[in-house]
């Protein structure tokens, strides 16, 4: 598969995610958009390693891991909001949620 082809598909993962996260009300759905977002600057990092400059040192493979090391915390961080909001609120619509509006 050529850079090319690497490119479009994180273009489109990278679409689907802001897509979900910009048309969802719900809060899981806005998180998986997020991650879809996540995911798809993964593929680029590694993506551009590799055709860009193989040689080198494992930089693009470390950038990934650091992102999905990122991502696991964001979602770790954000489902327990989720969960904490649920537990106040009896809602995961973010519409609703609007305890800091002054």
């Amino acid at each position: 598969m050529s850079l090319n082809g690497f490119l479009i598909v994180s273009a489109l993962l990278f679409s689907m995610g802001l897509y979900g996260a910009l048309a969802r009300r719900n809060a899981v759905a806005i998180l998986m958009g997020v991650e879809l977002m996540l995911n798809a600057a993964v593929i680029n990092l590694v993506a551009f390693w590799r055709y860009m400059n193989p040689n080198a040192q494992l930089t693009g493979q470390a950038f990934a891991i650091f992102v999905i090391t990122l991502a696991a915390a964001e979602v770790a961080v954000g489902l327990a909001l989720i969960i904490a909001i649920y537990r106040n609120r009896n809602t995961v619509v973010v519409e609703d949620v609007d305890m800091m509006k002054g």
